[in-house]
Formats: C-alpha cells, structure tokens, sequence
C-alpha cells in the first residue's frame, strides 16, 4: 500500500474537509503560540521564570512562583499527549503529499523528537537542571517551524489545483 502523493487524487469534498481540518488544527497550535508569547517565555531566562517563579525579585513587573510538581506532571502530561496527536493527524496527511521520503520522514519524525525535549526540557529544567533552557527554546522552535511547513505543505497539495479526476 502506496500513502505517496494521494492527497491531490482525493475527491474534492474530502480536500476540502481536510483543508478546513488543518486550518482549524492551525488556529488551535497558533493560539498556544500565543499563550507562549504573553508567559515571557520567549526567552531563556524568561521560560526560567515562567516555570520557577520570580519571587526573589522585588523589581519584577508580573510576580510569578513557581509551580508544583502536581502542575508541572499537568503541564508536561497534556501537553506531551495533546501535541504527539496533533503531529500525528498531520503526519498521516504529511505521507500523503508528493515530497520525498526523507522530507516526509524529517517532517514527521522531528516533532516527536522536539515534543519529548521541550517538554522533558522543561520538567528537568524545573528540577534544577538550569542549561536545559536551551534545548527548551531551540526544540520549541525546531518542533514550530515542523508544524508551520508541514500544515503549508498539506494545504498547498490538498487546495491547489492540478489535473484531477476525483472532483
């Protein structure tokens, strides 16, 4: 069985279904983004922060502490599980497109490998484990820019037209 270049050959009903199934998924994966953006987690010390508090400084414009370890098993839980799903729905669509196999493999493997780091990062990071930060941010970033290809990907092939005989 052949998942190679189906999505252009579907009825253009079920095109259409998907299309609006990825950019629905889109909206849901951006809005987190910008959760992401209002927690000053963009940066290194700032995702610090975000999970271990700021209570040490007075200075401090938004006083944040820092989370227990029932919120953090929460965080990485839902997190690890809602986000494997997301990139697995649009994996399946991923191997349906005409890239080639070590695309389609980079671009479905990949996020798997960012999910487990940045929120694995994050976890250690909360345990003490401060340099994880980075690998927080650089996964974080890899696993977003996955997602913003491969959903344009998918909608290029499922929406642009081409010579189709399932209309």
């Amino acid at each position: 069985m052949s998942f190679h270049g189906y999505l252009p050959s579907l009825p253009r009903g079920i095109r259409l279904f998907l299309s609006v199934f990825v950019v629905i998924l889109s909206i849901g994966f951006y809005t987190g983004l910008l959760f992401v953006s209002q927690t000053d987690s963009m940066s290194p010390d700032g995702v610090v922060e975000n999970y271990l508090g700021n209570e040490d400084k007075p200075e401090a414009e938004i006083m944040k502490f820092e989370k227990s370890e029932r919120e953090m098993l929460n965080i990485v839980h839902t997190h690890v599980l809602s986000i494997s799903f997301i990139f697995f729905m649009l994996g399946i669509l991923v191997w349906g497109t005409t890239l080639s196999e070590p695309l389609k493999r980079f671009l479905t493997i990949e996020p798997f490998i960012s999910v487990l780091l940045t929120f694995g990062g994050i976890y250690l990071m909360w345990k003490g484990i401060l340099w994880m930060k980075y690998v927080v941010l650089v996964s974080g970033t890899l696993m977003t820019a996955t997602f913003i290809v491969a959903s344009l990907i998918v909608l290029f092939q499922l929406l642009a037209p081409a010579n189709r005989h399932n209309s």
